[in-house]
Parts: structure tokens; C-alpha cells; sequence
């Protein structure tokens, strides 16, 4: 069912809004043996997308402190010509990713605001869960560059690599090495809508955000004329207002407010006003954000999310802001077109495998081309009645496999 909302301005300004609503009932359903008719709700892996259409899930909104409903920043987008882009992948993020039953082979594209940990913590999780469980292929991971060299993308990456050297290197003994690799492409923070990424009709681009210190940036991500703005970490600024004009949907964070993050967040008075209102982005401000960008949809996120916060970022953005809006939470989805922009809600199963992609799994690496990490003197500690024991279940393995 489609909807249109006229809303008036001061100045006689009319601003007519289409959306999609779905049902709650399903729509009609005539036949008792027969399904409801519209989905209200997205079941992953169901639904083909259009050749000009963008989804966009949220699989991390929250905060750095851990919280097992919100899960800290990451943003999915899947485009209808098959790429996949993640947008940060924050602590306990992919868990929520893991649910949607991607393929590890389609989750290789990896790009950075900035890095936080609630905004890059999970990448060892995507590196190695991947790695074990179907990706064929390095990740690959854009983010800027710092202030100075130990500060940027590229050295967060290697030194990533080093702090995970034992992981590495005992899984490239008994898994191919490939998929443990990890590509980086660092550009410069400051540069102002520059182009970070271009392949296959999309174009993604780079702006500077001001957050903590200098190196986060936002991303524009453009596919097929649709445009969709992921904001990183940031107080309101000149970049984002003047390229996020005109755009189909904008995410921009929308912080808690100082009295709440002093009673929910623990945080002092002093803490909570310059965190709250400097550092972050105000409800009054996101408010001002979007008013000025008109953007068709406008999605708020990075607050802890429940009735004791809702109210008051939603009052505080109302005062300044009428327009089409979502405050995120964990696992919201809006199917993007020229035409409508439909939010649901997804249900996912707690307990996702991981599901095939359609490149073989690679073969473990040939005897001899990669060091054993296993010492004579440990190996001397294997006990003899497990290996017999297994002898039968091994040997019909490897019959069935046609392995040596």
C-alpha cells in the first residue's frame, strides 16, 4: 500500500512524500492453503534484488560499550548488479552480519571511517570466521589515511596482521593462505569528495568528518543514480551539508543527550556535554543536518536505542526536523529505489551457518610450501588410542573423498 504524506513549511514550502507501507496483516490472503501477499518483515536470502536497487541493512548501531541487542556501527549495502560493501564492521557487528547467510566470497569489500574500535573491531572476526569458512579470496579494506603514518588505515592493517602473526600462521599450516591476506587502500582524509572506489557502475567517495581527531571520513556511495550518504563518526559539518544534497537516503549519527548519557552512559556532566554536543552529533543538530539536505530518507544511528533514549533524540530532532526518518537499531533494512524506499525489520536465525558461495573451496596448502607451527615436542604428546579410535571414520572419509 502506498502512501502520500504533503507536509507544509514555513514560507508556504509543501513537501509530498511517498512511502511504501506493508501491512501488518500481510495484506489480503484469499486462500486458506495460499501465503500473504506482502512481507513486512525481510527473511534473508529470499528476495532477488532489482538491477536499480539498493539494500541497505543495519548490522551495527550502537555504542563501544558491549550490548547483546545492539551491536556497535556497520552498514551493509547490497546493490542489484551483486556487489556487496561494508561500511565499518564494529564490535560484535558481525554476528548480525553472519545471520543474513552472505556468502564469505561476497563480504570482501570493507571500507573504513574511521578507527575506533566500535567502528572496526570486528574485522578480526570477518578476517578469520571467513577465512575458516568459505572465502577464497583476501580481504579487501579502503580507509583513510592519519594525521601521520602510525595514525592511518594501512598501519592499523599491518600491525592488525602482526598482533594476529600466531592466528596466521597456524591456520595457513591446514587452510589455504590466500583468504588470509589482507589488501589496503588508503587515501587521503582530507580530500573532499573524492573518488575511493569506482568498478562495475559504482562510484564511492570520500568525505573529511571531524570526530576526535584528524583521519574519519564519511562515504557517498552512488549506484545506478541513486545516492546513498554513510556518515561516520562526526559533528556536523560543511563537507557532508554540501555533498549530501540531493541524496536518496542520508545516514548521519545522532548522539544521546548529555542528561542521558550521564544517567544511562555514566558519564560526568563535563564529559557528557563536550562528548554529547562536540564530539558527536546533537538530536539538534542531526535535526538541523537534515532539514538543510532535504535528504528522501534520513536514517539516525549510534545511540543504545530503547524507551528510555528513543523519546528524547526523537523530541530533540522533531524540534528542528519534520522529513521522512528512521532511528536505527540492529537488523533495520530499506529496500532503495527511484520510486519508494520501504523500511523493514529483519528476522534472521540465531543459529546461521554459513552458506556456500559459488567458488570451490581452496585446497589446503601442498606438504612442505608452508612451515609447520606444531614442534616435534608437541607433536611427541599425541595420544595413540584417539588416532586408533578415529582410524575407521578417517579412512571411510577419505575413500568417499578420493583423498591420499
Amino acid at each position: 500500500m502506498k502512501l502520500r504524506l504533503s507536509i507544509a513549511f514555513l514560507g508556504g514550502v509543501v513537501l509530498t512524500v511517498s512511502l511504501v507501507v506493508f501491512l501488518g496483516a500481510g495484506g489480503t490472503v484469499k486462500s486458506p492453503t495460499g501465503t500473504a501477499p506482502d512481507r513486512y518483515v525481510y527473511y534473508p536470502g529470499t528476495e532477488a534484488l532489482a538491477t536499480d536497487e539498493i539494500r541497505l541493512i543495519a548490522c551495527g548501531t550502537g555504542l563501544p560499550a558491549a550490548r547483546r541487542d545492539q551491536a556497535a556501527t556497520c552498514w551493509l549495502a547490497e546493490l542489484g548488479n551483486g556487489d556487496k560493501f561494508l561500511f565499518d564492521v564494529g564490535t560484535g557487528s558481525m554476528v548480525n552480519v553472519a545471520a543474513l547467510m552472505i556468502p564469505y566470497d561476497f563480504l570482501d569489500k570493507v571500507f573504513l571511517t574511521h578507527l575506533h574500535t566500535d567502528h572496526w573491531g570486528d574485522l578480526a572476526t570477518l578476517w578469520a570466521g571467513g577465512w575458516t569458512a568459505g572465502r577464497t579470496k583476501p580481504l579487501r579494506v579502503w580507509g583513510p589515511t592519519g594525521a601521520t603514518p602510525d595514525m592511518g588505515t594501512a598501519y592499523a592493517i599491518e600491525h592488525f596482521l602482526k598482533a594476529f602473526n600466531w592466528d596466521a600462521k597456524t591456520r595457513n599450516y591446514v587452510l589455504s593462505p590466500k583468504p588470509g591476506q589482507i589488501t589496503v587502500k588508503e587515501f587521503d582524509f582530507k580530500a573532499v569528495n573524492a573518488v575511493v572506489y569506482q568498478e562495475n557502475g559504482v562510484t564511492i567517495r570520500s568525505l573529511p568528518a571531524i570526530h576526535a581527531g584528524d583521519g574519519p571520513v564519511s562515504f557517498i556511495l552512488e549506484y545506478v543514480g541513486l545516492k546513498v550518504v554513510i556518515g561516520g563518526d562526526t559533528f556536523p559539518n560543511k563537507w557532508y551539508i554540501k555533498n549530501a544534497v540531493d541524496t536518496d537516503v542520508a545516514i548521519h549519527e545522532v548522539f544521546l543527550t548529555p542528561p542521558d548519557l550521564v544517567k544511562f552512559y555514566g558519564q560526568s556532566p563535563g564529559q557528557a556535554i563536550g562528548v554529547g554536543t562536540q564530539i558527536h552529533t546533537s538530536p539538534p543538530a542531526f535535526g538541523k543536518v537534515m532539514s538543510t539536505i532535504k535528504p528522501r530518507h534520513a536514517i539516525g544511528y549510534h545511540f543504545f536505542n530503547e524507551q528510555g533514549t528513543h523519546d528524547d533524540i526523537l523530541e530533540g530532532v522533531r524540534d528542528v526536523y519534520s522529513g521522512p526518518l528512521s532511528l536505527a537499531t540492529d537488523n533495520m533494512v530499506w529496500n532503495i529505489t527511484k520510486d519508494s524506499i520501504i523500511e523493514r525489520m529483519i528476522v534472521s536465525p540465531d543459529q546461521a551457518w554459513s552458506v556456500n558461495g559459488p567458488n570451490k573451496p581452496p585446497a589446503p596448502p601442498a606438504p612442505g610450501t608452508v612451515p609447520d607451527p606444531i614442534s616435534d615436542f608437541i607433536k611427541s604428546g599425541r595420544w595413540q588410542p584417539a588416532e586408533e579410535a578415529q582410524a575407521p571414520m578417517v579412512k571411510e572419509f577419505k575413500k568417499e573423498n578420493n583423498l591420499k
